[in-house]
């Protein structure tokens, strides 16, 4: 642990939900969940309204639509909409140190030791925390974040999870243990379910009970490496850095489109460039992989991914495509698909190719797929999904409510305007089409 508390995490709060609400003026203050809307999705996100109720991440689409009143809004992902805003918070971050190191989309750690100039006195990092807060609601449109400041990542990230939401806990030095001790198990990382039953069956609830346990029975517990892990958090026992850089484990390229795509061959085209773009930064690296590794999103937000490992690493762009490909026609494209990726993992420094393979194979196996038949198109309303941005010819901007029966409901609103009108369309009426997300942002405060 560090002498002074100059470790911070933030963690924006309900984040994909926030981001709906901000855009969706109709849904501030109303359960909104997000997530795979179909008969088999899972929540990503739910609003603090939603949480109320009992939706939590992890959970069913069809759990939380149980458990949510009639009117809660259940939505699909606009994941270009949560990268814009998660972008503008991270530089916020970088203002503050050159240390920072996200951890997701929506949660990030900062070493405010490493900047230089800042008062890392409790009532200075406060402060700091404070304007911070500030200006990412300011610079979000709204979107709020709680912070945790402490000695050592641990206890930055316990304290930010103290007081949600848009909370703010400093844990002064020294007093790391009055703070840990008290709070369950399940607060510590690595903590899951398993662990927690088995600590639970030798009568251990909280990091006080965990921290009286000696360490060899921990580690006759957990494992070594677990057990000696848990041995020390239960201490608070912390020292890892902020690392701003991490080593890369894969390569990967990823697209997210404006409509979904269902036709094979537009698809494999695409799947051609971004194995491209990929082979060209394994070799600027000097790296090669031995797993190739298929991503699609679909229309109702679930996600699946599909891969094949190779005997020998590679770096070669058309035995990736090649493969992606073949993956892809495995999968199917039923529904459409709203993201598709291309990775490659099993990094190594070196490649060695297939010393007898035929140097067209690849391109022979890239053409039998393009042959195959595309999928059938869905029908119309299957073109749009809840929560999609839409613009229609003569009534602007917004949003779809729903779908089916051929038909589909938009309500036409945005972050700047107050809640919109709602008008159900035939589904394929030719004023209608896929949207950008809005910006959020008032014209003085620029693009």
């Amino acid at each position: 642990m560090r002498r002074e508390a100059s470790v911070l995490h933030l963690d924006l709060d309900a984040f994909f939900a926030a981001v709906e609400q901000r855009d969706k003026p109709s849904l501030r203050g109303r359960p909104v969940v997000v997530g795979g809307t179909g008969g088999r999705g899972v929540v990503a996100t739910a609003s603090y309204e939603a949480r109320a109720y009992g939706a939590r991440s992890a959970m069913s689409t069809a759990e939380a639509r149980r458990r949510c009143p009639s009117g809660t809004a259940f939505l699909g992902g606009r994941f270009g909409a949560y990268r814009r805003t998660s972008d503008v918070v991270m530089e916020l971050l970088r203002e503050l140190s050159p240390l920072v190191e996200p951890v997701s989309i929506d949660e990030a750690y900062v070493d405010l030791a490493a900047a230089g100039g800042h008062d890392l006195s409790v009532d200075g990092v406060t402060a700091l925390a404070r304007d911070l807060k500030a200006r990412i609601a300011e610079a979000t449109g709204g979107v709020t974040g709680s912070v945790g400041i402490g000695s050592s990542k641990l206890m930055a990230k316990i304290a930010s999870d103290l007081d949600k939401p848009d909370g703010l806990v400093v844990v002064a030095p020294g007093t790391e243990l009055d703070v840990l001790h008290p709070l369950p198990v399940t607060r510590l990382g690595g903590v899951g379910p398993a662990t927690a039953e088995r600590l639970r069956q030798v009568g251990v609830a909280t990091v006080a009970q965990l921290a009286a346990k000696s360490l060899p029975d921990l580690v006759a517990l957990a494992g070594r490496a677990h057990g000696t892990g848990l041995y020390q958090l239960a201490r608070a026992d912390d020292d890892r850095p902020v690392v701003a850089e991490r080593g890369a484990k894969s390569v990967s390229q990823e697209s997210t489109f404006e409509r979904d795509l269902t036709d094979l061959s537009e698809l494999n085209r695409l799947i051609d460039s971004m194995a491209t773009r990929v082979g060209e930064r394994l070799r600027s690296s000097a790296l090669s992989g031995r797993t190739v590794t298929l991503k699609l999103r679909r229309y109702d937000f679930t996600t699946m991914t599909r891969s094949q490992t190779l005997p020998q690493p590679t770096d070669d762009a058309r035995q990736v495509a090649s493969i992606a490909r073949r993956l892809l026609a495995e999968a199917g494209t039923g529904g459409g698909l709203r993201l598709v990726g291309v990775g490659v993992s099993g990094l190594s420094q070196y490649a060695q190719g297939d010393l007898f393979a035929d140097d067209d194979a690849p391109q022979e196996a890239t053409e039998a797929v393009v042959e195959e038949p595309a999928a059938p198109e869905p029908p119309a309303d299957r073109r749009w999904w809840p929560g999609q941005d839409v613009v229609h010819d003569e009534l602007g901007p917004g949003w779809v409510w729903g779908r089916g029966l051929g038909r589909v409901t938009v309500r036409f609103e945005g972050p700047l305007t107050a809640p919109g009108p709602v008008r159900t369309l035939a589904a394929d009426d030719p004023a209608l089409h896929p949207g950008d997300p809005p910006d959020w942002r008032p014209a003085t405060m620029g693009a």
